[in-house]
């Protein structure tokens, strides 16, 4: 009722109402992927409060990150059996479960079930293909737009709320600090439920950029989709294992995650503060990546659309080795830490929009999106490897530094590798061509 009334209004504005869906996915994006990167700012008081080492705090934290990115391949189906409205209502609620109950956990299996099986879920069903289902079903025009939008509010967000949370930290505690989230998830919660729709033609609608639906001769129901199963995902992954470029994408992506969410994003403050940086200041360079994030991506979305993308991937995995080995000499002062957050956080994510496009180019549009799920899974992989063996490092050695010099020769092979990605209508015979067609 909500829905379509507030529809009807924005229509005789000249307003689309996928601009107001894509508006509150932008939203709910940027608060879950803040819930999964606030953790790291945790690290410090809970060492200190609890007595639990990084290595056991960072378990959790990789354990979260592997269950983010297995989500992904199974989020589409979910979404198309149960709606959108109705999964990111769920992600939404256990976010915001996870995050309250880690408050009062005096646990490790306590914060386990918070944390990493909690948050783990939730986020990942509204991970990137949710932003994919959206611009799919809602726009038909601006498609490359909305989708770099929505990806660039997932990368930013994990950044965007951590210097709030330091302050909150330092000045009230740390168990305040996840106020900020529980009430964006409330508030983005009752949004979902008022105005949250399917499809368009759930308020009689055509998506952005076809003919409306008042102006068809005779406006027919959308055709029924193609029945999903849980099997569908491997039988995707299957099929796809068998091309080369799969195997470099996910190899790739898997460095992609291991250099940015799970050893920046998760250790940084705790970082900073082993070179006397306060959490507050640390925090403000991580936002300040989170914005130079932003508007990487987009660019980035712009420059694949232009341009040779194994080449757009070799420069960015090369540029942020070069940033990694660099970091442990910065002197982490303010000045230091700035020219290599606009430095790293330009291209954070920015490799996104390249292996999509890499992706659809060799597996064809339809099977795309599930094949690249699986890509951004081997991303979370790596992610959850170096939440696990950064902490690891930090508690055996005292020190962050190795695992900053392997995570930039880690950007380096994946730079070399990017440029092994066959071009369309080279690949070898095998399954890349039947995933195409199929």
């Amino acid at each position: 009722m909500f829905a379509q009334a507030l529809s009807s209004r924005l229509d005789r504005r000249g307003i689309h109402y996928a601009w107001l869906i894509a508006a509150i996915t932008f939203c709910v994006m940027l608060t879950t992927s803040a819930a999964l990167g606030l953790p790291g700012a945790f690290l410090k008081p809970l060492t200190r409060e609890m007595g639990w080492d990084t290595d056991q705090i960072s378990s959790i934290l990789a354990f979260r990150f592997a269950l983010f990115g297995l989500m992904a391949p199974f989020s589409a189906i979910l979404m198309e059996r149960f709606g959108v409205r109705n999964v990111v209502w769920a992600a939404l609620a256990l976010i915001a479960g996870g995050m309250a109950l880690a408050t009062v956990a005096t646990e490790l299996w306590q914060l386990f079930i918070a944390w990493g099986l909690m948050l783990g879920v939730g986020s990942g069903l509204t991970a990137l293909v949710l932003a994919a289902v959206i611009a799919s079903r809602w726009f038909s025009a601006r498609r490359g737009l909305v989708i770099g939008i929505l990806t660039a509010s997932s990368a930013t967000g994990q950044l965007a709320f951590l210097p709030v949370a330091a302050w909150l930290i330092e000045h009230m505690g740390w168990r305040i600090a996840v106020l900020p989230v529980l009430g964006a998830c409330a508030v983005l919660a009752v949004l979902v439920f008022c105005f949250m729709r399917n499809r368009p033609a759930d308020v009689g609608l055509a998506a952005f950029g076809e003919v409306p639906m008042h102006a068809q001769a005779a406006p027919a129901p959308p055709s029924a989709p193609a029945p999903l199963t849980l099997r569908g995902p491997f039988v995707v992954l299957r099929d796809a294992a068998r091309s080369q470029t799969f195997w470099i994408l996910a190899g790739t992506f898997f460095i992609c995650g291991l250099s940015t969410n799970g050893l920046i994003q998760t250790h940084f403050i705790s970082l900073c503060a082993d070179f006397g940086m306060a959490a507050v200041p640390a925090a403000g360079a991580l936002a300040m990546m989170g914005a130079f994030d932003f508007v990487g991506t987009i660019v980035s979305g712009w420059l694949s659309d232009r341009y040779d993308c194994r080449k757009l991937l070799f420069w960015y995995y090369g540029l942020r080795g070069l940033s990694l080995f660099w970091l442990p000499h910065s002197t982490f002062t303010l000045y230091g830490l700035s020219i290599f957050a606009m430095f790293y956080g330009l291209d954070w994510i920015a490799t996104v929009p390249p292996t999509v496009r890499l992706a659809g180019s060799v597996f064809g549009k339809e099977r795309a999106p599930m094949v690249f799920g699986w890509i951004f899974a081997a991303h979370q992989v790596g992610a959850a490897t170096a939440a696990f063996g950064a902490g690891l490092t930090r508690t055996l050695l005292l020190t962050y530094t190795p695992a900053l010099y392997a995570a930039g020769a880690a950007c380096m092979v994946a730079a070399l590798l990017a440029l092994m990605v066959r071009r369309p209508g080279t690949q070898a015979s095998g399954a890349a061509p039947q995933a195409a067609k199929a």
